[in-house]
């Protein structure tokens, strides 16, 4: 059954579409059976254009993927009808082409939708709207959204996210049973992308940093990234600082750790699972001992004293 037959079969029941198709992707059809659709209702989009909670949403309200993102649902709703031009403008730029199959081989006219999200653990759910209208042409579309949401986070992964800088003082040389005060500066980064041909961001936020100390010391995740000192107060403890008890070379480093989130088409944002963790490259340090000494020599009166 194609787009259009889709309209004409539910166009008669009430003047308001805010049809409710919930997609599932894991659950095949039986060959040569139409899928069943829920039946029209008004509650899906006020006259403001806001979404509220929608109708039962059919027999099809399964999660639209195995792949969802954790809590998050994606139902899609026929667009583009009656009132719809009122309240989305976007439709008079999206439905002749959709209606006339311009831009499909077979010709074969498509389904204007919109894309709604709900957290799953809300009851009644409040649905959110996310983007649209766009023009499906497959009898059960294609959970675009669901399939970005499964494969987010290993492309968060992938992301060129840049490491903190971070220094130390003193530093590259310190003394043992002082303090050594470290820092930390991290930005948050944002990555355009296309996924499934869908423009994607992706944000990556700096939330938390673990300290290698490289004496076997190690600290975090913390919030805690610390700041350089004055050069007047090198040497005083701050919530950063470590004092070393043995001498020699060693190297210091730190991993700072990134949320993601990410939106679809200018939507809404959205968490992505996981942390980013991006180490810095480690800087060396040489700890030294001090030695102090006193003498009684006056050197402006014995200039060849010990000591002057």
């Amino acid at each position: 059954m194609n787009g259009s037959k889709l309209l004409s079969r539910y166009l008669g029941a009430i003047a308001v579409a805010a049809l409710l198709v919930s997609i599932n992707t894991s659950a095949a059809l039986p060959a040569g059976e139409d899928p069943i659709l829920p039946e029209w209702n008004n509650t899906g989009i006020d006259a403001d254009g806001s979404a509220t909670t929608p109708g039962s949403g059919g027999a099809q309200g399964e999660t639209p993927s195995s792949e969802v993102q954790e809590n998050i649902v994606y139902e899609a709703r026929i667009a583009c009808a009656d009132g719809d031009s009122v309240i989305f403008p976007e439709c008079a730029v999206v439905m002749p082409d959709c209606a006339s199959g311009a831009g499909q081989d077979n010709g074969e006219p498509g389904t204007a939708v919109y894309w709604y999200f709900a957290e799953i653990t809300t009851s009644p759910r409040s649905w959110v709207f996310h983007s649209g209208p766009v023009c499906i042409h497959d009898e059960q579309p294609r959970d675009l959204l669901a399939e970005i949401a499964g494969q987010i986070a290993t492309e968060f992964q992938r992301t060129p996210v840049v490491a903190a800088e971070f220094g130390s003082q003193p530093g590259p040389h310190t003394l043992r049973g002082k303090e050594t005060n470290v820092w930390a500066t991290a930005s948050t980064q944002t990555f355009n992308l296309t996924m499934l041909g869908q423009n994607v961001t992706i944000t990556a936020t700096p939330v938390a940093y673990t300290w290698n100390y490289g004496d076997g010391t190690i600290w975090g995740p913390t919030p805690i990234h610390g700041a350089p000192l004055h050069q007047d107060r090198i040497g005083e403890q701050t919530q950063t600082s470590h004092i070393y008890t043995e001498t020699g070379r060693l190297t210091i480093s730190v991993t700072t750790h990134f949320d993601g989130s990410y939106t679809v088409n200018g939507g809404p944002e959205l968490p992505i699972p996981g942390q980013g963790n991006i180490p810095s490259p480690a800087q060396p340090l040489t700890v030294w001992r001090a030695e102090t000494h006193l003498y009684a020599d006056d050197c402006i009166v014995n200039p060849n004293g010990t000591g002057c």
